[in-house]
């Protein structure tokens, strides 16, 4: 589970409170992540767990748990 590394990467990408991300945080209503939020946090992820997230992946993310989802099924442990 990479809940921790994703909150942290959201945290410093977009600048929220941790206290402020949960699992089911929907990344729009909840967490008002823009289309640009969207693209600099994509950036993010890729280079903080070290993968590609193609864009139509990254637009099947919903709620933080569709991210952390994609990260452990994607990035060897």
């Amino acid at each position: 589970m990479n809940f921790e590394k994703v909150r942290d990467v959201i945290v410093e990408t977009v600048n929220l409170n941790p206290e402020e991300i949960k699992l089911e945080s929907n990344l729009k209503e909840n967490l008002n992540l823009d289309s640009l939020d969207a693209v600099e946090l994509n950036m993010a992820l890729e280079e903080a767990f070290d993968i590609t997230i193609d864009d139509e992946e990254l637009m099947k993310f919903i709620t933080v748990k569709d991210i952390v989802d994609y990260i452990d099924a994607n990035v060897a442990a």
